[in-house]
């Protein structure tokens, strides 16, 4: 199972520096990967491949008590590499591990 979406990419608020940035998952695949992955990390994460562009990386996707959504961290060298800032949108396909 994969989902592909296109999302806004944000700076975490706690930190001001963009070292932790992050794209929202949509509600309804949140709702799905709930329902169909088990997770497996710390904090209620799930381990996920990820691509955007032409970078493919893994990671994990984390529970948003706020949006009730998870939010999956977009590391700098990704963002580099795709030419992505905040405030941009990226073409997003994930698919839990």
């Amino acid at each position: 199972m994969a989902y592909s979406f296109t999302a806004p990419v944000w700076i975490w608020d706690a930190r001001k520096s963009d070292s932790w940035t992050f794209a929202t998952v949509p509600p309804e695949h949140s709702d799905d990967l709930r329902v169909r992955a088990e997770p497996k990390g710390g904090f209620g994460s799930i381990p996920v491949e990820v691509t955007i562009g032409g970078s493919t990386w893994q990671t994990s996707v984390f529970p948003d008590k706020a949006t009730g959504c998870f939010v999956l961290p977009i590391k700098a060298a990704v963002r580099q590499a795709e030419a992505i800032d905040a405030g941009d949108e990226a073409d997003i396909t994930l698919k839990p591990i």
